[in-house]
């Protein structure tokens, strides 16, 4: 079922520092995209938040928060805003490349490679004056 979705709508959840937070936005996006008719993009929405939320966990040490909202007719994006106002190599205005793609072996690395690569569109970019955190983003549609 394709659904239009009208007005404009936005959920944000804020996260502390739990392994538990990326957890519960995940599931909180399920059940945001299944009231608006849009469970089928809960499967690729999932992995692009379950990524940008899991950079945010590992790579900082204070909360975090999730944001989901209509991106168009039948899109969303998908955010995860930190603390930390290093924008990840490849991920902000101009693109560009990401860190090469670790070796079989690692045990991390991979995320936001996952991301350009199933996302219809990602950013990223500084939140507030004296750049106080960063937003990483992603949008899907079917």
């Amino acid at each position: 079922m394709n659904a239009t979705v009208s007005p404009p709508w936005t959920y944000t959840l804020q996260l502390p520092h739990d392994p538990r937070a990326p957890g519960i936005a995940r599931a909180t996006l399920r059940a945001v995209l299944e009231t608006y008719g849009l469970g089928e993009l809960s499967p690729t929405a999932e992995l692009l938040a379950g990524e940008l939320l899991s950079n945010a966990h590992c790579h900082t040490d204070g909360p975090y928060a999730f944001r989901v909202r209509s991106a168009s007719p039948q899109g969303i994006r998908v955010a995860v805003w930190d603390s930390d106002p290093r924008i990840p190599p490849g991920f902000g205005g101009n693109g560009g490349a990401l860190d090469p793609y670790p070796p079989g072996t690692a045990e991390s690395g991979r995320g936001l490679h996952l991301v350009r690569a199933c996302a219809d569109s990602w950013g990223a970019g500084p939140v507030g004056k004296g750049h106080v955190g960063k937003l990483l983003w992603a949008e899907v549609s079917p």
